[in-house]
């Protein structure tokens, strides 16, 4: 889908500058225990599937709606595994910083496939031999996939920066 009507909106009165931005990430596996990543087409970067919580829209809906729209695949959300906010600088400028939840999906149906303009290819990893990724995609694949029954954020106090993992 790219990116949403609201957001192009904002973007058109503050520019480049800070939007703080409700988002989701899915850590899908499948019967073979591979980790679904999508290669970025704004950075050309691996990551989980992720995307912006449109307004009204609840979060658990748009990471099915967002792995849906970005790679054909029908899931599940089973389990919320973390809670972080991120900052993000595009390629183009536009800075944000990311609220984003990141959840643990069952795979229900479909092949994945690239399925927009948002990605370039669309790809299964063993978990062992995952490319490169960047540090929030780390520690949202890491706390999906950890015995946490909790869903992890930073301590309190903490900033981004700050952390250490």
């Amino acid at each position: 889908m790219g990116v949403p009507d609201h957001i192009l909106r904002l973007r058109e009165r503050v520019g480049h500058d800070l939007l703080l931005l409700p988002s989701v990430s899915a850590v899908v596996r499948n019967d073979a225990g591979e980790l679904l990543l999508g290669r970025r087409a704004d950075d050309g970067r691996w990551s989980v599937v992720s995307g912006i919580v449109e307004p009204g829209e609840q979060p658990a809906t748009a990471v099915v709606r967002e792995v849906r729209e970005e790679t054909g695949l029908e899931v599940e959300p089973v389990r919320l595994s973390s809670v972080v906010s991120h900052p993000h600088t595009y390629p183009n400028g536009d800075r944000c910083e990311f609220f984003n939840l990141g959840f643990h999906c069952r795979l229900v149906a479909g092949t994945a496939r690239v399925n927009d303009d948002e990605s370039v290819a669309v790809e299964w990893f063993q978990a062992d031999r995952l490319p490169p990724l960047d540090r929030h995609a780390r520690l949202t694949v890491a706390h999906a996939l950890g015995a946490e029954a909790t869903a992890w954020f930073l301590p309190a106090g903490t900033a981004w920066a700050e952390s250490d993992d």
